[in-house]
Order: structure tokens, then C-alpha cells, then sequence
């Protein structure tokens, strides 16, 4: 089953929209890529160390170079957590630090969904438990 495609907040999309277009268009397909369970086709690399467990970085390299961060990890959803312009050779602490932080609220979200997802599933009917000991006891 396909996975959703979320953007975290609206300033991870206004930052996506921002790129150029055709940086949009090759995230885009890259994301949909992924949200069918396949490897996005640019490179990317795993940032579990410095952003979080499951973030992945889409990679352009040139001048400038583009980055669009996400996660696919949890409940069946692709979080676009930060994307922007690199400008600068090396790690650039600042989008790491604000892909941290979005990171930090994605998985708020992603625990509520949970806390929800488990509460829906202790009020729904148990499904005839109770008529099948009837029928043993007969």
C-alpha cells in the first residue's frame, strides 16, 4: 500500500515551493519514488545521527547545490521535513538544526497518531469472542 505524503509544517512547504522547479520536479519524483516502498533515484544519504532516526537527505549537487530532507519511517507516511539551497562546503548546521527540530515535532505527531491509533482499537466491538464460549458451553 502506498504511503501518504505530508509536509511537516507550512514553512517545510513554502521552503520545497521555493526551490526551482525543475529541483522540484526531481524531489517530487523522487518522493513519490519513495512513498511506492523504491529508492529515490538522485542520491541521498541517511542523517539518523544528526537529525533522527529514519531522515534521509535528496541530494543535487552543483552551484548551488539542493537538499530536501524527509522521513518515510512511521505510520505509513512520507514527513518532508526541510528543503533548501546549500551554499556552503561541509555540513550546514543551521538547516540540520531546523530539520531536528521539525524532526522533534513530526514525532509528537507521529505519537499522538499512535496514542489515537491504539484508543480507536480498544473501543471498537471484539468480534464474537462472547458468542463463541456460548456455543462451547452448549
Amino acid at each position: 500500500m502506498p504511503k501518504k505524503f505530508q509536509f511537516i509544517n507550512a514553512a517545510a512547504k513554502r521552503e520545497f515551493l521555493a526551490l526551482p522547479k525543475e529541483i522540484q520536479q526531481q524531489f517530487s519524483t523522487d518522493l513519490n519514488a519513495v512513498c511506492q516502498d523504491e529508492t529515490p533515484f538522485s542520491d541521498f544519504k541517511e542523517l539518523s545521527s544528526s537529525v533522527g532516526k529514519g531522515a534521509i537527505e535528496l541530494i543535487e549537487n552543483g552551484s548551488p547545490a539542493y537538499r530536501t530532507i524527509y522521513c518515510a519511517k512511521y505510520i505509513d507516511t512520507v514527513f518532508i521535513l526541510h528543503a533548501f539551497t546549500k551554499t556552503t562546503n561541509g555540513v550546514d548546521r543551521k538547516a540540520m538544526d531546523t530539520a531536528s527540530k521539525r524532526y522533534k515535532d513530526m514525532m509528537e505527531e507521529v505519537r499522538s497518531a499512535e496514542r489515537q491509533a491504539k484508543a480507536q482499537a480498544r473501543q471498537a466491538p471484539k468480534s464474537g469472542k462472547k458468542t463463541q464460549r456460548k456455543r462451547k458451553r452448549r
